[in-house]
């Protein structure tokens, strides 16, 4: 039975540099809330009790299915937390429309104690089942020295800044726009109605990575309800998830009730009122914007329908503006009741990958996708989620997010294109999304 400690108040930042100075950052995983009603908590582990890790797409010498691993994480209890790749849809809709992915499917990492952060009510504490590891944690962090040697300040990372020059783009935005004007064709010939095109660029970094660093750079500059950072231990050694994502993907609570939010529509923020504003407004009144959330609405809804209660399913948001740091989003929210007898991980099949990051059709919007992008997603456009010890689940859709293997650092985003989106207008929108992580870590 899970237990709670409470905390004394300490700063998340200084406090997580200072717990992974003591017990190494091999296996940390940070979900990052802001402090928004979205994401009032935060929740960190560190040195785990064990790890999970599938490789490979169906068919292939080793490859393990990793939603039946995490079905097996489930009825085995405990605390997982961790990344699942886009990939990992080749074990739903097994077909040849997947890049095989150069990071792992599935990376899972079992934490006991948990810290909770609630960042409303400044209040923290440690969670656990193991009463003697509980100790052990709530007595390391009464005696850690948040100013002592081993931490360094977000102002001034170790790690060396990286030029907006120094970016290797594996689709140029001409390149973007080209692909754009392709998928138009398809929906005007009745292939597709939507599809959510992504581009990426990379860097390879000099002397070893902090991924650490790197991400309180990120969360500095580009704070979101669902970011977070997983680094990877193990067999997956040398991977790591950095993310400043705005997105829900599914959440469970304890009594079965299901939530997702999609986000479909993007404006910059603007540091004058009132062309913010004016961004705002024409962003909630954009007939184009609009008709691609409903579609990706509607998409979620069938898939949610494969699970939930019939007649559950309902939509107490529909096109909401949201606005970020950084840019203005317009989100809706789609409940259910998952019918007895299943689970979080029979919803999270259903559902992947993400109807907000794939298109509709959703299959066949995978399928052309693939042929157009050059590399895999790999995490990106997955998901960083928690399965709890209860059978709760909560998880994000990777957006806004920078991947990590070895010193290759990918930076990816993608726009959501439908039949009047333009291409040199959805190849600005990239910019606006990838600039603000490329301004974070330079």
């Amino acid at each position: 039975m899970s237990q709670r400690h409470p905390l004394s108040w300490r700063e998340p930042w200084p406090l997580v540099q200072a717990l992974a100075a003591a017990l190494g950052s091999e296996g940390l995983v940070w979900l990052d809330g802001d402090g928004s009603p979205q994401g009032r908590c935060s929740r960190l582990g560190l040195a785990p009790l064990e790890q999970r890790v599938c490789r490979g797409l169906p068919g292939q010498a080793g490859a393990e299915d990793p939603f039946a691993e995490l079905a097996a994480l489930a009825e085995g209890g405990g605390h997982w937390m961790g990344w699942l790749s886009y990939e990992a849809g080749a074990w739903v809709e097994p077909a040849s429309h997947w890049h095989h992915p150069d990071m792992a499917l599935l990376w899972a990492a079992r934490h006991d104690p948990v810290l909770v952060i609630d960042h409303e009510a400044r209040e923290q504490w440690l969670e656990g089942e193991d009463p003697t590891r509980l100790a052990a944690f709530a007595t390391l962090l009464a005696g850690l020295d948040l100013d002592g040697a081993g931490t360094h300040t977000p102002a001034d990372p170790p790690q060396a800044a990286i030029p907006p020059t120094a970016w290797h783009w594996h689709t140029p935005p001409e390149r973007f726009a080209e692909q754009v004007a392709q998928i138009l064709s398809w929906i005007a010939a009745g292939d597709l109605f939507q599809a959510n095109l992504t581009a990426c660029c990379e860097h390879q970094l000099e002397g070893a990575a902090d991924p650490l660093a790197l991400y309180g750079r990120l969360r500095r500059a580009c704070a979101a309800p669902f970011g977070g950072l997983a680094i990877a231990g193990a067999a997956a050694a040398g991977e790591a998830v950095l993310s400043a994502s705005p997105e829900r993907f599914l959440r469970v609570d304890g009594a079965g009730l299901v939530e997702t939010r999609p986000i479909k529509g993007t404006r910059p923020r603007h540091r004058d009122p009132e062309a913010d504003a004016d961004a705002a407004a024409d962003l909630v009144c954009s007939p184009k914007d609009r008709a691609e959330n409903v579609m990706i609405v509607d998409l979620l809804r069938n898939d949610l329908g494969r699970v939930c209660v019939p007649g559950s399913i309902q939509v107490p948001q529909l096109v909401g503006l949201e606005s970020y740091r950084q840019v203005h989003h317009l989100t809706s929210v789609v409940q259910g009741q998952l019918r007895n007898g299943l689970t979080a991980i029979d919803l999270l099949r259903a559902c992947w990958p993400g109807g907000s990051i794939t298109g509709a059709p959703k299959i066949r919007a995978c399928e052309r996708l693939h042929g157009l992008e050059p590399v895999p997603r790999g995490p990106y456009c997955g998901s960083l989620f928690r399965l709890g010890s209860d059978g709760s689940f909560d998880s994000s859709i990777l957006i806004r997010s920078l991947l990590l293997r070895g010193q290759r650092l990918r930076a990816h985003a993608g726009c959501g294109i439908v039949a009047d989106s333009d291409p040199g207008g959805e190849a600005e929108e990239l910019g606006w999304k990838l600039q603000p992580l490329l301004e974070a870590l330079a």
